[in-house]
């Protein structure tokens, strides 16, 4: 993963996983605060605001309490994930009005999530890249098609693919001709490296990823223009806990998919709308025609918006190949 999302993914974990904090631990009252100096009044220095905690301790005692803090979840998350799935109305009604200590924070578990399906997908090794290959007769007519990943082609196949390309060229002194050339150039590029160019795409694809949040929030707002009393916050909120559920299907689908023989995967299909169409009506109060039109303007929006996103990562990702 990225440094970047490595950082905010630690920062989101770093509060999701609470270790209780031992009193044998932390620092006597009145003793200097080992960063300023300040004597100490508690269990935090009230003039720098580090932790007053001696951190001199035996490796079986770190040992246990590294197995202590990754047993010990927030507890917030034991009933805010089956909220999320159970009642995801009231999960997010409660926080718009102001019922926010009981839960996670939405952003954080939405940067948790984002973790989630980059480690599942690192774990089942599903290709960012895959390449369908066709195969034909003497008069054109197709035989069969296979669909592989593109690091995996054969050495003539790829031979062929970089064959035609090169006999692929734009002419003329305009744009179209220009980023026509450029994308060729790249894609041979693609041929010849086919690991880097994966590795290019999933680091981006982790930053890219996050354009879902305004994308969504965005076309709840364009949904609910009418809706007085619900602003950007409100639809941001609904957002990241919608977008949070359908990662965690995903992420469970690509864990399980290989052994549950495509059931989660028809289960995400048909989960997903559902859940979006209950928690929908139960924050904005919508009726059913409301919200199946709404439902309509999201999937259409989120369609289009899915397809400029993977554009601009597909061109990112060729311009990468460049450098």
């Amino acid at each position: 993963m990225s440094q970047e999302f490595e950082a905010a993914a630690g920062d989101a974990l770093g509060g999701f996983f609470r270790l209780r904090r031992k009193k044998e631990h932390t620092a006597p009252l009145g003793e200097p605060c080992p960063n300023c100096a300040t004597p100490l009044q508690g269990p935090w220095c009230h003039n720098c605001g580090q932790l007053a905690e001696d951190y001199h301790r035996s490796i079986w005692r770190l040992i246990g309490e590294v197995f202590e803090g990754l047993m010990h979840f927030d507890g917030r998350v034991w009933s805010n994930l089956p909220d999320l799935f159970r009642h995801p109305a009231r999960l997010t009604i409660r926080y718009l009005e102001g019922h926010r200590a009981p839960q996670i924070p939405p952003f954080r578990l939405f940067l948790v999530v984002l973790v989630a399906i980059f480690l599942a997908g690192s774990i089942t090794g599903h290709s960012l890249v895959v390449a369908h290959s066709i195969t034909t007769d003497d008069h054109g007519k197709v035989i069969s098609t296979k669909t592989h990943t593109l690091k995996n082609l054969t050495p003539e196949e790829r031979a062929q693919t970089k064959a035609v390309l090169e006999k692929v060229t734009f002419k003329g002194n305009g744009g179209l001709a220009s980023l026509g050339n450029w994308g060729t150039e790249r894609v041979e590029r693609v041929m010849d490296d086919p690991a880097r160019f994966q590795l290019v795409l999933e680091e981006w694809s982790e930053r890219f990823a996050f354009l879902t949040l305004p994308m969504a929030a965005g076309l709840l707002t364009l949904a609910f223009v009418g809706k007085k009393d619900f602003y950007v916050f409100d639809h941001t909120i609904f957002s990241l806990h919608s977008l949070s559920a359908v990662g965690l299907m995903y992420a469970a689908n690509e864990l399980l998919g290989g052994i549950t023989f495509g059931l989660t995967g028809l289960v995400m299909i048909i989960g997903a709308p559902v859940h979006l169409f209950i928690h929908m009506r139960g924050v904005y109060r919508t009726s059913v025609i409301g919200t199946l039109a709404r439902m309509l303007l999201l999937a259409v929006g989120s369609l289009l918006g899915a397809t400029l996103i993977v554009l601009g990562l597909i061109l990112t990702g060729l311009n990468g190949m460049g450098e």
